[in-house]
């Protein structure tokens, strides 16, 4: 399309360059631009351009042009608005879908941009009305209708437009009635109170009275006889009149007309493909409630204004409900357009447009307007963040046929791919405990072991009254949540479980599980000690990657390799996983380019590999639906700008980030539609409504209302005092209106947790914390825990459990511990807690010298009270000192937070009295707060908010030790 600066209006230059709303009113036929503080007021006499840009987390700008116009403005503005669309369109790129809006019959999409609602004013500038101004205050009477944004409506203020079936609110001088009809639907009264709440805000400063008036409630109660009142007291409501409102769409079939010369023709054909589209020409779809109006890419801006006239001139002559005119640029198409046609090209190609955007942005450029706009905006690059508490409590069980066997804590890290398992998880939540069950399903795992895993899973959230989330996980495709909660994640090949070796037996397939004494390769990734991976991967060269480091062995014959791409950081990952993988034994290190023989003779020759990373689909901007699943059909309705009022407890909504999916399950939804969340998500995987190719696999979670997980609500300005109500929607959006529009605080006391239970997660957890291993690579690495750790270890492990390796620095724990032992625990504890201690007092051997000692922040212990909590905390608190650092020694000193400390000059490589016994990764942590912010120029607690990288790349450019 050709575009030149006489095709775009003076007023959208540099327009849609930054996220957020832009409006312009036609005045004498031109777009005006209008301040902020106006927006979402319209007057009836007027019409009107929105603008809605949106950033996506690319970087890319989207656009959606709407022109509203209002029922008393003149055919003349409706069509300058109409043609401005089109013109702000061009200035943008020729990419923006544009929306038809008609006073009363506004889409969803527009009316989420100015939510709760918008009350057109009286009155105008281009068409002749004066604006209304103020005076004293007047009864109005409103009906409302919508279950997720409300289309308001002012209707005479009488009796005969009251009806059974929708919502009125009556705003009188001193009081604001809401009169719910008696067929009218819980979540629709709830968002009616929306309403309520922005006339009390808008016309009454905040300060009067709220009343809800049932239907067909008694005049026996004070403030129905008062509503009655103001209507010449009760009498019968007649039935709803049908009214254009109510009228639904003609049910003739889909026309598709193709435009030109200002002319529309028929197209001839039973079903309509996209291959019925010219590039060259603009066509009219018409589906009764919608008209699409298609444009071609090659098509002028002429052509296109002349097809947006004849689509307004074909519903200006409708008389009942207007059809919403929704224009679309070829490459561009809105998923409802695509979903007209029996087949549409899964992936268009758009490369023209992007050129022709580009094309745009220098022709404005030229004419010195800033376009940074109009071509990209910076990408939102934020480092992945698991958003869950990582110092919980973690039990893994592998399922074999129906049953599910418990793994000790040293394999609960060790995973199969022919095999399904199910994992909990239990942590410390803002005011509770919450639990996260799930599912981990190997990619070589059999069909019926699935859904017995699935099963399982979803009994154990069952028998939890739902109170924990739930997780289906696919191999491949874990979140950051599921890595950051075991941190360290083995997958072996093959499988341990009957239904793998059945099903290999049957189909004569070679056993390819894992063996100590075999030919192994392991893809070793993650981003540090508390989420690392080594993914078993073929034994052949092809599978290397210059992006990874990788361990090989054959029985005995260890090799490291390190492709040329890789970090110090992934090199120290492997030294870890070798601890896990090949303990005792000393490894070959083969660098990129260097390797022996005997290497790549294990791997069967030298052959051609990738470079590049692998990358997983990164999360987008996310999208919200709410449910309808009935005998098998999934139906979903898209809720735009979405907040957490959004979220109704009597449904079920889905929000879709593409790499996750969450399923969000209301309170007061059944115990049937509860049971069936897991399968919704799945549905709406297959049926993949948006149309972007949406893995299969990706991972479902279902979130019961009231045990929301942070890595949920952080998608949402979320208020636990909301989720913590009681109540149906309207009941708890009642409440708050009348608490003067904030949710009244019940903070519910934290509940002690029967699954898992955090008594048993100290000892468990200690373990946990044992799975990586502070290494230099200037010393010889050693394997093993001292005795007096082993002495604990040994009580709450298997006899047959493997050692791990030493405790690495601990992370500072985001929330303080509450411990409540079991009495019969404490006396199984008593030895090993007993055996710990006494080694302290002797000196340390030669082989435990040799071990960095982990030095760990220590919790902020929560109050208690002393006489209710003396016995536990005597015990629990020598458990956890055990578990979070080490006995200080006699002459060393603790910071503030209660880290040890030493000198900035033992602390030097060079230092000629070296402090023993450190963590030689984690100097740093040793130095005093005033010491430390020095050399770093911030605080520790600053320091230590950066991501890992930057905290990496700060201390190799001060090159402090």
């Amino acid at each position: 399309m050709a575009v030149s600066m006489r095709d775009v209006d003076p007023a959208f230059q540099g327009a849609g360059q930054k996220a957020g709303l832009e409006i312009w009113r036609i005045e004498n036929f031109n777009p005006i631009s209008i301040p902020k503080s106006s927006y979402g007021k319209f007057f009836t006499g007027d019409s009107y351009v929105i603008l809605k840009t949106t950033a996506s987390k690319s970087g890319a700008l989207r656009h959606d042009i709407h022109y509203w116009i209002g029922k008393d403005t003149s055919q003349d503005e409706a069509g300058v608005a109409a043609i401005k669309t089109v013109e702000l369109d061009a200035a943008l790129g020729g990419r923006a879908v544009q929306y038809r809006e008609v006073q009363g019959h506004e889409t969803e999409k527009f009316l989420s941009y100015f939510k709760p609602c918008i009350i057109p004013l009286e009155g105008g500038v281009a068409s002749g009305f004066k604006h209304a101004e103020a005076e004293k205050h007047k009864t109005r009477l409103f009906v409302c209708r919508g279950k997720h944004v409300v289309h308001v409506k002012e209707v005479p203020f009488a009796r005969s437009s009251l009806n059974h079936d929708d919502i009125f609110v009556l705003d009188t001088e001193s009081k604001i009635f809401q009169f719910n009809g008696s067929n009218s639907s819980i979540q629709e009264r709830a968002k009616a109170l929306e309403v309520v709440q922005y006339i009390k805000d808008t016309y009454h400063e905040g300060k009067c009275e709220i009343a809800a008036i049932e239907d067909g409630k008694l005049m026996a109660d004070p403030e129905t006889g008062e509503f009655w009142g103001f209507f010449g007291g009760f009498a019968p409501l007649p039935r709803k009149a049908a009214s254009d409102d109510a009228k639904s769409a003609d049910p003739r079939a889909p026309k598709l007309l193709c435009v030109e010369k200002g002319q529309a023709e028929p197209v001839e054909a039973d079903s309509f493909k996209r291959e019925f589209l010219d590039t060259n020409k603009c066509y009219i779809l018409d589906c009764g409630l919608e008209m699409f109006v298609w444009m071609g890419r090659n098509t002028s801006l002429d052509d296109r204004k002349s097809a947006s006239g004849v689509a307004d001139e074909l519903v200006s002559g409708i008389d009942q409900l207007k059809p919403q005119i929704i224009r679309v640029i070829e490459g561009f198409e809105t998923v409802l357009f695509k979903s007209k046609f029996d087949s549409w090209p899964q992936t268009p190609d758009v490369t023209v447009s992007e050129d022709g955007r580009g094309k745009v942005a220098a022709l404005l450029k030229r004419q010195g307007v800033n376009v940074k706009g109009l071509l990209k905006a910076d990408a939102v690059k934020e480092e992945p963040q698991p958003h869950i508490d990582c110092t919980g409590h973690l039990q893994v069980w592998r399922v074999n046929g129906q049953e599910k066997i418990l793994l000790p804590a040293s394999d609960q890290s060790k995973f199969y791919s022919g095999d399904c398992f199910i994992f909990q998880y239990s942590y410390p939540g803002e005011d509770k405990d919450d639990c996260l069950i799930g599912t981990w399903i190997g990619k070589s795992s059999v069909e019926e072991e699935r859904a017995s895993a699935n099963s399982l899973a979803s009994k154990m959230v069952e028998s939890m009254k739902f109170l924990a989330s739930q997780a289906r996980i696919y191999e491949g495709n874990e979140p950051i949540q599921f890595h950051s909660i075991l941190q360290t994640f083995i997958v072996f090949k093959g499988g341990l479980g009957d239904a793998y070796k059945t099903y290999i037996a049957e189909k004569e397939i070679p056993d390819e599980t894992y063996s100590e004494d075999g030919v192994a390769l392991f893809r070793i990734q993650g981003s540090g000690p508390d989420n690392m991976q080594a993914i078993q991967v073929e034994p052949v060269a092809s599978s290397l990657n210059s992006s990874y480091c990788y361990i090989l062995h054959n029985g005995p014959a260890v090799f490291t390799w390190s492709g040329s791409n890789t970090s110090a950081e992934d090199q120290e990952l492997v030294e870890r996983m070798l601890d896990l993988i090949k303990p005792n034994l000393q490894s070959k290190p083969q660098r990129e380019g260097t390797e022996s023989e005997q290497f790549w003779d294990l791997l069967g020759g030298k052959s051609e590999y990738p470079s590049q990373k692998i990358s997983r689909e990164s999360e987008s901007d996310p999208h919200l639906f709410c449910c309808n699943f009935s005998k098998g059909n999934l139906k979903v309705t898209e809720i735009y700008n979405f907040s957490q009022d959004d979220l109704m407890t009597e449904d079920i909504f889905i929000l879709d980030c593409y790499s996750d999916i969450f399923v969000w399950v209301g309170q007061e939804v059944d115990t049937k539609s509860r049971m069936q969340a897991l399968t919704i998500g799945e549905k709406f995987l297959e049926h993949d409504f948006l149309l972007e190719k949406i893995s299969r696999v990706a991972p479902i979670y279902v979130i019961m209302e009231g045990s929301e997980p942070p890595f949920f609500t952080r998608f949402f300005n979320w208020e636990s005092a909301k989720s913590a109500m009681l109540g149906n929607s309207f009941q708890r959006k009642l409440k708050i209106v009348k608490n003067g529009g904030t949710a009244p605080v019940a903070k519910p006391k934290r509940r002690t947790t029967s699954y898992g239970g955090r008594s048993s997660s100290v000892p468990d957890k200690s373990q946990r914390s044992s799975r990586s291993m502070s290494v230099s690579p200037d010393r010889v690495r050693v394997r093993g825990r001292s005795p007096a750790f082993n002495a604990l270890a040994a009580t709450f492990e298997s006899a047959n459990a493997r050692n791990l390796s030493t405790p690495p620095p601990v992370i500072r724990k985001l929330y303080p511990k509450s411990t409540t032992p079991d009495s019969a625990i404490l006396a199984s504890k008593s030895k090993a807690i007993a055996a710990l201690t006494s080694s302290f007092e002797q000196p340390p051997s030669a082989r435990e010298s040799m071990i960095p000692r982990a030095v760990k922040v220590s919790p902020v212990t929560p109050k208690s009270n002393p006489d209710k909590n003396d016995k536990e905390n005597s015990v629990s608190g020598r458990v956890e000192s055990l578990t979070i650092e080490e006995d200080v020694k006699e002459g060393e000193a603790e910071d503030e937070e209660g880290l040890l400390i030493h000198p900035y000059e033992r602390l030097k490589i060079t230092s000629i009295d070296p402090v023993p016994d450190i963590d030689v990764t984690k100097r740093e942590t040793y130095l005093s707060s005033a010491e430390f912010k020095e050399k770093f120029g911030m605080s520790k607690d600053a320091f230590y908010k950066l991501p890992k990288w930057k905290q990496n790349k700060l201390k190799m450019a001060i090159q402090l030790f």
